[in-house]
């Protein structure tokens, strides 16, 4: 059982380190930093976008647009924050019959 609880946090902590990496290199892009015409930066942003675009389609449609600041991503975390306590807290404890 330890390993199915083991495997479902490292699932939801990847994911979160997914969306904070889509976050941050979506910054850089929109900053110019970083260039999407690189192929390797190309690559990497369409796999991000394809991990995290559909937890975040959603959201985007339930939260109004407030021009350029896009606030879904950090709803996102929070949300996914929130399942990993509750499956903590909830969950694992009927697993292990406390």
């Amino acid at each position: 059982m330890s390993a199915l609880v083991f495997l479902v946090n490292s699932a939801i902590g990847i994911f979160k380190l997914i969306l904070i990496v889509w976050v941050i290199t979506s910054w850089l892009v929109a900053f110019n930093v970083i260039n999407t015409r690189n192929q390797f930066v190309a690559s990497l942003m369409e796999f991000l976008y394809r991990v995290t675009e559909p937890a975040l389609r959603p959201i985007r449609r339930i939260v109004p647009d407030l021009g350029g600041i896009d606030i879904s991503p950090l709803i996102l975390l929070l949300l996914v924050q929130a399942i990993q306590i509750f499956f903590n807290d909830s969950i694992v404890p009927l697993l292990y019959g406390y």
